[in-house]
């Protein structure tokens, strides 16, 4: 009951982040996503400091900047870049391959189990994004396929580090320093490479607030704790919800229309994470737990 309520809570934040698409379209100024990514992570970071009135010491002052670079500053960044280079569905699809470099990166630096059934898990987890979002119509360009491998690279490091290294702090604490840590470091890329926000407008407003608050703050918070309950190969296959909810909101809100290959692509999507979630709960049939 435990670990249902656990992964419960956690799948409200890859699903929560399944909107940031459509808030950034219709709430924000076009043009600015390095600037977006700064308002959406340290405003928020710095309010949790503050209600929280804890920093970090020693080591763990290196190993935040480290965490707020990988779950955030790079990641960010190169979402963008690969967004930017790649039609949506190549750039998400690329992003996908992160529950498998999860569990590889898991298994180098935690000892975890590797399971086949979690990998083919992954891998129909994968398919199901592409019938979601990509079109036979999509290009490939090699600079935005790299920052898309890379994005992911970078947020499945995060993930296993962040599970790797657990300070004695509450995860909305943990969650505080890493977007402190990760708005800072974007900061400088942001005021050298783009302009300065027009005025924003009421509706801008309400954007940032919902990315600050709920799309960061809570979602990471809820995010982080799950890592720590449940380990990284657990959550991470969660991450494909993003996309589900992205193409729902698109079909809701915005009146889009699903195609067959759409529907077929939710059922894929949901199919992998219940299956993955099975797997990682069965006893390993593959690889036994590294020493130490």
């Amino acid at each position: 009951m435990h670990r249902n309520l656990d992964l419960l809570l956690t799948a409200i934040a890859p699903a929560i982040w399944g909107s940031t698409y459509l808030v950034t379209t219709e709430l924000l100024p076009a043009g600015y996503p390095l600037t977006v990514s700064v308002l959406r992570a340290l405003p928020a970071g710095i309010l949790l400091l503050l209600a929280v009135r804890k920093l970090p010491h020693g080591v763990w002052w290196g190993r935040v900047l480290v965490l707020g670079a990988l779950n955030f500053s790079i990641f960010w960044a190169m979402l963008f870049v690969s967004a930017y280079r790649l039609p949506g569905g190549v750039a998400a699809t690329v992003g996908a391959i992160q529950p498998l470099v999860v569990i590889l990166l898991a298994r180098a630096l935690l000892g975890t189990a590797v399971r086949v059934a979690a990998i083919l898990a992954a891998i129909v987890g994968i398919g199901g994004v592409a019938l979601l979002i990509l079109t036979p119509q999509a290009s490939l360009d090699p600079v935005g396929v790299a920052a898309g491998l890379a994005g992911a690279l970078s947020m499945a490091c995060g993930t296993v580090l962040t599970r790797r290294w657990q300070p004695p702090v509450s995860p909305l604490t943990f969650t505080a320093w890493q977007l402190t840590a990760g708005g800072i470091l974007l900061l400088p890329l942001a005021y050298w490479l783009e302009p300065a926000l027009p005025p924003l407008t009421g509706a801008n407003i309400v954007g940032f607030v919902y990315l600050g608050l709920i799309g960061a703050a809570m979602t990471y918070t809820l995010w982080f704790r799950g890592i720590e309950r449940l380990g990284p190969a657990t959550v991470s296959p969660l991450g494909f919800l993003s996309p589900l909810t992205a193409v729902i909101l698109g079909w809701w809100w915005l009146d889009q229309t699903l195609s067959a290959a759409q529907w077929l692509g939710m059922v894929a999507v949901l199919g992998s994470i219940w299956f993955g979630q099975r797997a990682q709960q069965a006893p390993p049939k593959t690889l036994a737990p590294a020493k130490g």
